[in-house]
């Protein structure tokens, strides 16, 4: 569900109580993890920026809670780690459908390998 929020402050006030904790956290990391990366709300959802192309964002879906790792080389790499999680995983997309799900330590590990990367950007129609 894309949202109208002009930031992304006005974007967490906004999601279903439920998933506060675990979006806020996912900012966070993203606002620690990804050095010299531009916050904004881009596409109805928090994004993140590196020399003008979103390379990451997150949003709250209807049925689930999605995290855009864009980077192709960051997803191919660590998609075993996301198997057997009980997520749904797309090109650049991994979507969980309970915030619990989310395993913070292995979004910290993509946010990282995403800081590191140069690899190709995968298409904007994925968030």
């Amino acid at each position: 569900m894309q949202s109208t929020a002009k930031t992304v402050t006005v974007y967490l006030d906004e999601v279903p109580a439920e998933r506060k904790a675990a979006l806020a956290k996912l900012r966070d990391l993203c606002c620690t993890s990804l050095k010299g990366f531009e916050e904004s709300m881009r596409y109805g959802g928090p994004c993140y920026s590196r020399n003008g192309e979103v390379e990451v964002g997150f949003a709250s879906q209807k049925h689930f809670i999605a995290l855009y790792i864009l980077r192709t080389d960051v997803m191919n790499a660590h998609r075993d780690l996301l198997k057997g999680k009980g997520v749904s995983l797309g090109k650049g997309c991994i979507r969980y459908s309970k915030p619990e799900k989310i395993d913070f330590k292995v979004v910290k590990m993509l946010l990282k390998a995403t800081q590191e990367s140069t690899g190709v950007i995968c298409g904007h129609n994925a968030i």
